[in-house]
């Protein structure tokens, strides 16, 4: 088989592996198809709590999607409605790590994006190389590296396609860790497994509160934090009567 995404669960903790290591991780369309069945699997099992998005092998967390898988698009208009992979991540509903090392450009980038926390391994080149093929990511890079990084920071590396080490992925806010690659797993993991404890009920209202953020104006984020305060509150009461 020429790449898979893996779904692997156990004490409340879900590990999605990109597995196509020969090829970088790069995302094939069966993969994007995959991710999108595996992130409606995750929301509707309660007994995952939260998630750790991996590559396999040593060489790369993802290096985008795979430009035969764009060619196999009879036209621009087909490739128009492609399985949206970085918006399959965002879909989650609870809390998403991406551990990332070795190549992370394009859209194997706008994956990570689309978690909540990068930790990543010293070996981490991260870019957005589209500009210098002729095009755009699709998978959200132009629209949540300025929120992230701000907005020449974001132009910067969009425009170039330039690439960074972990150290100025870190600077630059990237991600959130740096850590060696043989500690990525343990790490990441060990992250994954706080979050799994706490409550589920709030750990994804915080999630949503935040993500409304991104999106609202300051008075309707407010509003909606508040929302989601009662939330927590009648689930926290319900759980002890």
């Amino acid at each position: 088989m020429d790449g898979r995404v893996l779904l692997d669960s156990r004490n409340g903790v879900a590990v999605l592996t990109l597995d196509r290591p020969a090829k970088h991780n790069a995302i094939t369309n069966a993969m994007a198809e995959a991710l999108a069945e595996h992130a409606r699997a995750i929301n509707a099992d309660p007994s995952i709590h939260a998630v750790l998005l991996r590559g396999a092998g040593d060489r790369a967390f993802c290096s985008g999607m795979d430009l035969k898988a764009v060619e196999a698009f009879p036209s621009a208009w087909a490739f128009r409605h492609r399985p949206d992979y970085p918006g399959a991540v965002r879909s989650i509903r609870k809390p998403v790590v991406a551990a990332v090392k070795g190549w992370a450009l394009g859209g194997g980038f706008e994956l990570a994006l689309a978690a909540d926390i990068r930790i990543a391994g010293r070996s981490l080149r991260a870019g957005f190389p589209e500009v210098t093929r002729g095009w755009v990511g699709g998978g959200g890079a132009s629209q949540m590296l300025p929120r992230l990084i701000g907005h020449g920071v974001a132009m910067r590396l969009l425009l170039t396609g330039e690439q960074v080490d972990a150290d100025e992925a870190l600077r630059l806010r990237l991600v959130e860790q740096v850590v060696e690659d043989q500690e990525l797993e343990d790490t990441t993991m060990a992250l994954c497994r706080r979050l799994a404890a706490l409550s589920p009920v709030a750990v994804q209202a915080v999630k949503a509160a935040v993500r409304q953020s991104l999106e609202a104006p300051l008075s309707a984020g407010l509003a909606y934090e508040n929302e989601m305060n009662v939330l927590c509150l009648a689930a926290l009461r319900e759980a002890t009567r």
